[in-house]
């Protein structure tokens, strides 16, 4: 079985906050293609990361998961190229793990 994670910024590069529709219209997709999914919502995860250019960056996001029987790769790869589309990103995170469930 695989679990995998998507990584949402909870603001553009200007610090505005996406439209609350863009988080529905990606739960919703989730949940039309594998039957269910998990948002992590509640209180923000916040991300830091170095970079050469501006130091120390950070990020406001939120997690959406689904347990997957079977892994569709390329779908995974176009829809990660579509989310970054819509959330305006340069490189978004989608985390895929083995795992054992009991």
């Amino acid at each position: 079985m695989y679990l995998v994670e998507i990584f949402l910024p909870q603001r553009d590069n200007e610090g505005r906050e996406f439209r609350s529709a863009l988080f529905s219209q990606v739960r919703e997709e989730l949940l039309e293609r594998f039957g269910g999914m998990t948002a992590f919502t509640r209180v923000p995860v916040e991300g830091l990361w170095n970079t050469p250019q501006a130091g120390r960056s950070h990020d406001a996001i939120v997690i959406y998961e689904v347990m997957l029987q079977q892994l569709d790769r390329p779908w995974w790869e176009s829809y990660k190229a579509e989310l970054e589309r819509r959330f305006a990103q340069e490189e978004m995170v989608i985390r895929v793990s083995r795992v054992d469930v009991i």
